[in-house]
């Protein structure tokens, strides 16, 4: 048998519409059967880089990035992993078009929940987290995967080297910006900020969901966490690489994750929340395009310098002591 191939990083993008950008213009222009996956891999040999795309969803996420570990082709002990993605933004903390990188990632669907029509009148939320009897009861409990927390060191050294980076802007992003004229960073033009993501297979939208996500962010991260961007795969991936962590097939301290906001996560003051959500029709988002172009723009830098620091140790022989 061949000697595994010696993975520098893997770029996690969820559906090929995230993915295309990095095939065309990294490139990762070789595809690779990929039997076990949601669909091919794509590789470029020279710089040591994988591409996967997962599929939509936590469940086909954790399934695709346990695939890629488990696969005996590739040697991803010390690789590092850039989670790529778009998704929805909190208008209070985040524009259309930003790019924001998380340290901490919530998931948002291992709840108990109480239809909104029964919930008693004292309630905020008809959701409830896992063996407890109200919501948002103190304490939290243990974690049975609701909370993910990222090396930190990396994740502002990444928000570092981005975070001065002019992004696209146009007349149509300004003209979404306009509907949020009491949210003052919704009103921003795209700019790359760190802010924590809530990640779960629910689709949700509303202002009323938006409090309650920003209040599950900071019942689960004992108020670290600040709810900027919403996803519906990370905390799959992070399940699946942190397991991976323990076979001693991935290393969990060289995961980055950011997204890049598509819509804003509640509606504008001409539209209510249905309103707004038939609004937003799939690979249609308010802003689709210009997240794609940030997230491609942002990360692409991120991954050549970790890719420049990395073949420029190895070669003296050296570990790399530069990045966190």
């Amino acid at each position: 048998m061949p000697e595994p191939f010696h993975v520098e990083l893997v770029v996690v993008n969820m559906f090929h519409g995230e993915a295309q950008a990095w095939i065309e213009r990294f490139p990762l222009e070789e595809q690779v059967s990929f039997p076990a996956g949601y669909a091919p891999l794509r590789m470029n040999r020279e710089l040591g880089v994988v591409g996967l795309v997962t599929g939509v969803g936590t469940t086909a996420a954790a399934a695709s990035v346990m695939a890629l570990g488990m696969d005996p082709r590739f040697d991803l002990s010390d690789a590092y992993w850039l989670i790529a993605g778009i998704g929805g933004g909190n208008p209070e903390l985040v524009s259309v078009g930003s790019v924001a990188w998380a340290e901490w990632v919530v998931d948002c669907d291992l709840v108990h929940e109480i239809d909104a029509r029964e919930i008693p009148d004292r309630w905020s939320t008809g959701r409830i987290p896992l063996f407890r009897k109200r919501p948002f009861e103190e304490p939290p409990g243990d974690s049975l995967g609701e909370v993910w927390r990222l090396n930190s060191s990396l994740v502002s050294w990444a928000f570092g080297l981005t975070k001065d980076m002019q992004l696209p802007d146009d007349p149509g992003l300004a003209n979404l910006r306009a509907g949020f004229p009491a949210y003052p960073q919704a009103q921003q033009p795209p700019s790359v900020v760190r802010g924590d993501t809530l990640s779960g297979q629910t689709l949700w939208h509303g202002k009323r969901m938006n409090e309650w996500a920003t209040r599950w962010m900071s019942y689960w991260t004992a108020g670290n966490g600040t709810f900027a961007t919403t996803a519906m795969e990370d905390s799959g991936s992070l399940l699946a690489l942190q397991r991976l962590d323990s076979a001693r097939k991935a290393n969990y301290q060289q995961v980055l994750v950011m997204r890049a906001v598509c819509n804003y996560s509640f509606q504008p003051d001409d539209l209510d929340a249905a309103q707004s959500l038939a609004r937003e029709e799939k690979s249609n988002y308010s802003a689709y395009k210009p997240a794609l172009d940030s997230a491609y723009i942002v990360g692409s830098r991120v991954a050549l310098e970790i890719l420049g620091r990395q073949q420029k140790d190895r070669r003296r022989g050296a570990f790399v002591e530069n990045l966190p």
